[in-house]
């Protein structure tokens, strides 16, 4: 499918791996010229139209940097893709450092590289900011839960705003993807990858970052032009069986 990305430019944060690595990939596919940023910038596939960045997006230096580069790099960079994140469970008794690195990691990072690209975005009045956030149903206490759920608002508050001047901004929850953070964090085996499906996941298995990537990829393209405030889940089903 052509999604009508050719000539455009795009950034797409923590794009070492898994769901990153996946849209990063696939819009360089399309046509799209990508900038793709992330700690482990050695990680980064070598792919046409792919152009690597090193960032720590947790710094606020280092994003001020990220948008400049990725802007010189590109010309301008047409849409942004927020999907640096991790999770972080943890108990009532975490310290504030905790709690200050996963909302920079999972919210303050995304809210601040849009605030640098967005104005000329405004100016062409052309853009799209599309997020990759998470599951709004916890099983247990986890910042990255609450800071995305910041995420979310945010993204809405700012959708409105934004609308009139041609710039979309939407936010796609994935569930179970198969990704380094989920195989080899969440779920380290297959006995308790078997075991989750079929508790959670009425389609019986988890998803690809393809799954999200087409999503992206459909967002971002001038077919999604009367799309925008909007939380789309990629799971599954998953969330029918949150409890």
């Amino acid at each position: 499918m052509d999604f009508e990305l050719k000539d455009r430019t795009c950034l797409v944060t923590g794009a070492s791996a898994g769901i990153g690595a996946g849209i990063a990939r696939l819009l360089a596919d399309q046509g799209a010229q990508v900038a793709a940023t992330a700690r482990r910038v050695d990680r980064i596939e070598r792919h046409p139209g792919v152009t690597p960045i090193a960032a720590d997006i947790t710094s606020a230096a280092d994003l001020t940097r990220l948008a400049r580069d990725a802007t010189e790099a590109l010309g301008r960079v047409d849409i942004l893709v927020n999907c640096a994140g991790g999770s972080r469970p943890t108990t009532v008794d975490a310290s504030e450092e905790f709690w200050d690195e996963a909302f920079a990691l999972n919210f303050t990072s995304a809210r601040r590289l849009t605030t640098d690209l967005l104005p000329p975005m405004r100016q062409r009045r052309w853009g799209r900011i599309i997020n990759i956030s998470g599951t709004m149903e916890p099983r247990g206490l986890n910042a990255a839960v609450a800071a995305k759920a910041a995420l979310h608002l945010w993204a809405k508050g700012l959708a409105c705003d934004v609308a009139a001047e041609g710039v979309t901004v939407n936010t796609i929850q994935p569930g179970r993807i198969n990704s380094e953070q989920i195989l080899e964090k969440l779920h380290p085996t297959e006995e308790s990858r078997r075991a989750f499906i079929a508790k959670n996941i009425p389609m019986g298995h988890f998803g690809e970052p393809e799954d999200i990537a087409h999503l992206v990829a459909f967002l971002a393209s001038p077919r999604a032009r009367y799309i925008t405030g909007t939380v789309i889940p990629v799971d599954g089903g998953m969330r029918n069986f949150a409890h």
